[in-house]
């Protein structure tokens, strides 16, 4: 534990020092989008003329916030009007982080009017008393305009997709085909994405990466993401962040990126109540959620539950091992029912202007149970049966998942210069069991029973310090320490009857055991930003990350697994180029630690031919980005192109071998290398005010190679991979709405073969009742055909097989949502809050999505609008 007490104690220091060197943090306009640096070309507004302009020595700056998202409002209008005429004399067009800035302003009174759509239109009074007069306004808060909302709701959508800073943001509340299904279905129509049948996600074909629920980690995500997203309902959420170039504020593990889910929340004044509900021929949700909020103290509890049903599928496979010359041929119907919930309490309050606390606390349930119905096992040497198995299958995959956070954030001396304190507790119970019923090839005769419960527990305390501060108007340094510290058991056991009506006894062929371990995470990050006269804007950092694992078996067999310490680079630059034109380049190491899912040494043989089984051994795997984007927006359009490479070290990869009855086991290892290369683009073209359209592609090319010492495993394999995706919103009269996507995956490389490509399609229809708070829709998901079909591929020098699974996901769903209440906007009082976040997740727009208290310009005069 020494390590962790050091690296807290330098931290410590570090921010100690940094305060007292930093106080003020340069000007009085704070970072806030850096002030300082030079901005958008001033625009001539119309019936004005630059000889009739008042000219002077005076500059007036600042950053514009939304008061309720406390994010910067992009490209916003600013224009500076005679105090006495209200004529406007100049004006400028905010940047995209929000800044803005006049210069060449005469001295005397003057209005200052801000102008953006969906925001009510403010002005503020000022008064440049003398030559040379540097005003810096700080932010400046515009409120929602109510009126505005409703009008953008009749006549048009905000686009489906956005790309920030550091990030692309998919607005999934804007989505119409996703309601009624859950996270997995939102997932599938972000770029960069893919999803898979079973829920799996990768990002740019690696599943290595790190998914956040509201910017923090949850134990349920490290047992099982595709389990994890099954428990959030589509209803729940409202943006999908993708993060493929993290900086150093962000913990070093996931090493294709990182997925923050941002779930609805509500932080205005007043009480709501709102319900979802759907019902489907395969599915259906409910969900209750209410919030209530006044002055400094708001709360909100909410409930959704999930429960899928006539799920049906089969699959047949054919394997070949090629020593022994048998032939294994495999076929079984399946059928799955379950029940997902989660439930959730969170309350904030403010202290004062500069002292904030917030709590919070999730549980999530899972109750997922997959039938096989004889699961019929073949196996020929030559043309003889030499051997047949029937059995029928019960799998059970139950859970129960609790997040605490209690949360500080203090608002130090100026703008933008901070301290949070963030702790957070998780626990995950989770039984995997399976019953298997081994029958005579009358299939109505028992001969015995098998029996592997598997019950484990995954436990996170965390706690973290950030220290944030800008230097001068144009810098920011920040400063940070965490500690995350995780106990694993996995307690599994092999049971059988000798008889059909015999009591369960071990299994003398494997032994039960109880599996532990600890792994401790201790880290410390700088990061510093810098912003140039000539708009370019340069983030550099550095994390180090210090892991000590301890691991071992009840039976006393330690599991020797060294301790190690990485350094974490990063470095982002980004140029804003005329006309709306965006590049980025970015760096950054990451780290990938191998899960619970990748280490449980539990042998799972529901299916007595192709056992499963993790490697408590495993290291971790190294990876080095290379990135480079280039965006452009244009009259309605939006265009998106990026470069990208990705070499991962000691990578981990799922390895299959064959004993001599045709006995396949699959199992984890850190294979070698992969390198994939390639593209994504993308675009949204609105084509009318009421509609439009978007897709994109995404390919690159994979090389992996295994360093085995094993000859049967030493292989490479390499290939294209591609996936497309398409998307369209229609908005009609009288609050109708349709909306359509399609995706398509081709085949994706694995070291021993290829897993199977796919294609989905969905139809929604909304339609909003008049008073706004209520809609009815209708979905409908793969309805031109019953079945698809997956056919996987596994080919190496030992053995070979051809697997076909047959997917019934023909469904149609009605969905409804109501709201009753009333809030109003009163967000400029509000701050926003940190939290615990296991990749050290913070907005990164350019200081301008923390709210601060609002600094006092020149003349004593609010730098908030007013309302």
């Amino acid at each position: 534990m020494k390590h962790f007490f050091i690296l807290f104690l330098t931290v410590l220091s570090i921010v100690s020092t940094a305060s007292a060197q930093f106080p003020g943090g340069g000007g009085g306009g704070g970072f806030g989008g850096f002030g300082g640096g030079k901005q958008e070309k001033q625009t001539k507004l119309p019936g004005t003329a630059d000889d009739d302009r008042p000219r002077g020595t005076g500059k007036i700056s600042g950053v514009i916030i939304d008061s309720t998202t406390n994010k910067p409002v992009e490209f916003a209008n600013v224009a500076i009007l005679d105090a006495k005429t209200k004529k406007p004399i100049d004006g400028a067009m905010a940047d995209d982080r929000g800044r803005f800035s006049l210069k060449n302003v005469a001295a005397g009174d003057w209005i200052l009017s801000f102008n953006f759509l969906g925001l009510r239109n403010a002005t503020m009074p000022i008064k440049i008393e003398k030559k040379g007069t540097d005003l810096q306004l700080g932010n400046v808060f515009m409120s929602p305009d109510i009126k505005m909302l409703k009008e953008i709701n009749v006549v048009g959508t905000a686009s489906l997709i956005e790309e920030k800073v550091d990030r692309l943001v998919f607005n999934a509340e804007k989505d119409l085909t996703s309601r009624g299904g859950d996270a997995t279905e939102v997932l599938k129509k972000v770029p960069m994405l893919s999803v898979d049948l079973d829920g799996n996600v990768s990002l740019r074909g690696s599943s290595n990466i790190r998914v956040l629920i509201n910017n923090k980690p949850s134990t349920i995500i490290a047992s099982s993401v595709a389990d994890a997203l099954k428990q959030i309902p589509a209803e729940m959420i409202k943006t999908v962040e993708v993060i493929t170039s993290p900086s150093a504020k962000y913990d070093a593990e996931g090493s294709a990126g990182i997925i923050n889910i941002i779930t609805k929340k509500n932080t205005l004044q007043g009480v709501t109540l709102s319900t979802d509900l759907s019902v489907g021929n395969r599915g259906g949700n409910l969900g209750l959620n209410g919030s209530y909020r006044k002055g400094k103290f708001g709360m909100n509890l909410g409930g959704f539950g999930r429960a899928i049903y006539n799920v049906k599928g089969k699959f047949e496979s054919e394997q070949l091992t090629k020593a022994a010359n048998l032939r294994t041929l495999q076929n079984s119907e399946t059928h799955t029912v379950g029940a997902f919930g989660n439930y959730n309490l969170s309350m904030d309050y403010d202290l004062d202007k500069n002292n904030s606390f917030t709590g919070s606390l999730r549980y999530g349930v899972r109750n997922n149970n997959v039938t096989q119905n004889d699961l019929s096992s073949k196996i020929f040497q030559g043309v003889n049966l030499i051997a047949e198995t029937h059995r029928d299958v019960d799998s059970k995959d139950l859970s129960g998942n609790i997040d605490a956070n209690i949360d500080y954030t203090r608002q130090l001396g100026k703008p933008q210069q901070e301290l949070s304190i963030s702790s957070q507790y998780s626990l995950n119970n989770r039984t995997n069991d399976y019953v298997a019923d081994l029958l005579k090839p009358d299939l109505t005769t028992l001969l015995s029973k098998e029996y592997n419960p598997n019950k484990s527990t995954n436990q996170e305390q965390t706690i973290q310090i950030d220290y944030t501060t800008p230097i001068k108007k144009n810098q920011i340094f920040e400063i940070g320490t965490k500690g995350i510290f995780r106990q694993v058991t996995s307690d599994f056991q092999y049971l059988i009857t000798t008889s059909p009506t015999g009591e369960y006894v071990p299994n003398p062929r494997r032994t039960a055991n109880i599996f532990n371990y600890n792994q401790n995470v201790g880290g410390a990050y700088f990061s510093y930003t810098y912003q140039t006269k000539n708009k370019w804007s340069i983030k550099v950092g550095s994390r180090y990350e210090y892991t000590k694992i301890n691991a071992n078996f009840s039976t006393d067999k330690n599991v020797v697994i060294p301790d190690y310490g990485n350094i974490v680079p990063s470095i982002n630059l980004s140029k804003n180029l005329k006309g709306g034109l965006t590049v980025k380049w970015a760096y950054n190491r990451r780290l990938q630690r191998p899960s619970i899912q990748f280490l449980n040494p539990n042998i799972n043989a529901a299916n007595p031919q192709s056992i499963q089984v993790g490697n408590p051994y495993l290291n971790p795997e190294l990876t080095d980005n290379f990135e480079m984007t280039l965006s452009k927006f244009f009259k309605g359009t939006y265009l998106s192109a990026s470069l990208f490479t990705r070499r991962t070290n000691n990578s981990i990869s799922s390895i299959r071998t064959t004993d001599d009855k045709g006995v396949i086991t699959t199992t984890y290892q850190n294979i070698g290398q992969d390198v994939s290369t390639g593209s994504n683009i993308f675009g949204n073209v609105q084509i009318t005010p009421k509609f439009s359209v978007g897709g994109g592609v995404d390919f690159f090319y994979a090389n992996l190679t295994n360093n085995s010492p094993d000859p049967s495993l030493t292989l490479s394999n390499a290939g294209w991979v591609y996936n497309y995706r398409f998307f369209t919103n229609w908005t009609i009269k009288n609050g109708w709405g349709v909306q359509g996507f399609g995706f398509l995956r081709s085949s994706q490389v694995q070291l021993q073969g290829t897993q199977a490509g796919f294609g989905v399609y969905s139809l929604g229809v909304k339609k909003d009742f008049k008073n706004k708070k209520g809609s009815l829709g209708f979905g409908a998901e793969n309805f031109l055909s019953e079945t698809f079909n997956l056919v996987n591929r596994i080919d190496s020098p030992t053995l070979s097989q051809n697997s076909t699974t047959y997917l019934f996901n023909r469904g149609f769903k009605v969905t409804f949502s109501y709201k009753i209440g009333k809030m109003s906007f009163d967000g400029a009082s509000r701050k926003r809050k940190k939290s615990v976040n296991n990749d050290d997740q913070k907005s990164e727009d350019g200081g301008g999505g923390q709210q601060q208290s609002s600094p006092q310009p020149t003349g004593g005069r609010p730098a908030t609008v007013p309302r």
